[in-house]
């Protein structure tokens, strides 16, 4: 490996780590929460419009009569990632090979 290729990683791995603390360190700082999307959306709904009666229920929390544990909701989101992760490099694995065997084939 190359003196710059080095730099070059080092670099992107100094920008990975601080893209990930800042974020955190400034929120702790000025009390900022992280939470969900859908609970700041339905917070922000409410704030503007009192009147306001919801259309739809999540199907799951309609078939068994409440909210999802937080165990279940990760887990079906870590299966949602999983199914969708295995499925991208599936064809990433295809477009590899289809490349390796088109560079055979112009050798012969």
């Amino acid at each position: 490996m190359s003196k710059s290729n080095k730099k070059t990683i080092w670099i992107c791995i100094i920008a990975c780590i601080l893209i990930a603390v800042i974020p955190f360190a400034y929120g702790s700082k000025h009390g900022a929460s992280f939470g969900g999307s859908d609970d700041a959306g339905g917070e922000l709904v409410k704030k503007n419009d009192a009147s306001y009666k919801v259309w739809a229920e999540p199907i799951m929390e309609k078939a068994i009569g409440g909210e999802l544990p937080g165990e279940v909701e990760s887990l079906l989101f870590c299966v949602q990632t999983g199914i969708g992760v295995g499925i991208l490099f599936f064809f990433l694995g295809r477009f590899v090979e289809r490349k390796k065997l088109g560079k055979e084939d112009q050798e012969l």
